[in-house]
């Protein structure tokens, strides 16, 4: 059965009220015909998850080229001169305490090579994605970890630096993940202000995760206005019983 990105599109922004597209990520060593592959610079490969909101485009290693983290992240292939200039990033990382030699083991990496990834909005993916990326903020996150609780059977881990890591992560698992961002991140990404994260879904369980999210979210809608005229009345003095405040609720 085919599935319709379209519609799972339309249902995680609706339910989620998100401000950026769902963003499909797709590992893959074969780029879909008419798919372009990407023209210009990018200073890391996350701000392909941003481009990616404009149309599909398909990279390979060298676009992420300026990227040293990313490469080793996402596993691609790359040349003495990156692998030189990753290991001076490394040194810095080091000296300033944020990346000690002790830490590289702890960060995700793909466990399979792909030779391209393909980014495009989850509506419009040409490939059935591996990791769906969304730009969430708080209130957002809240039902998406209730979601992946249940589909997972875990609670999502929240994750640091580097944030291109999240990929990884949610491949390497077949789970969810929250990514707080990383500074580079921050300073490359226009979406991502101080107030919003990044939560990853693997594409896989994608119908699994709309649907809960879809559940939760309705639900938090009708409960946090339980919870707020149940505050309205015991702010005024009142001692409401739980069956007060739902008769409350269903007369307005």
């Amino acid at each position: 059965m085919t599935t319709d990105y379209l519609a799972l599109a339309r249902s995680l922004a609706h339910s989620l009220h998100l401000q950026v597209p769902p963003i499909a990520v797709c590992l893959t060593n074969h780029v879909p015909a008419g798919v372009p592959a990407f023209t210009g610079r990018a200073p890391a490969g996350c701000v392909f998850w941003q481009e990616a909101a404009r149309g599909a485009f398909a990279t390979s290693a060298g676009d992420h080229d300026l990227c040293a983290i990313g490469t080793f992240t996402h596993n691609l292939d790359a040349t003495a001169a990156h692998e030189a200039d990753r290991r001076d990033a490394l040194r810095v990382f080091a000296d300033l305490g944020y990346v000690r030699p002790q830490d590289i083991p702890l960060i995700p990496v793909l466990a399979e090579r792909r030779r391209h990834v393909v980014y495009a909005p989850l509506a419009a993916t040409p490939l059935p994605p591996d990791v769906v990326v969304l730009f969430v903020r708080a209130a957002q996150t809240l039902v998406l970890v209730e979601a992946a609780e249940s589909v997972d059977g875990g609670r999502p881990p929240a994750m640091g630096r580097p944030a291109c890591a999240v990929v990884p992560q949610v491949v390497n698992q077949n789970a969810a993940a929250l990514s707080l961002g990383c500074c580079g991140a921050r300073a490359y990404l226009d979406v991502l202000a101080d107030d919003v994260a990044i939560f990853a879904l693997p594409g896989a369980r994608l119908d699994a995760y709309a649907a809960r999210i879809v559940e939760l979210a309705k639900a938090n809608s009708v409960l946090a206005a339980f919870h707020t005229l149940r505050r309205q009345d015991v702010e005024a003095g009142g001692n409401p019983t739980v069956k007060q405040s739902l008769e409350r609720l269903s007369a307005r």
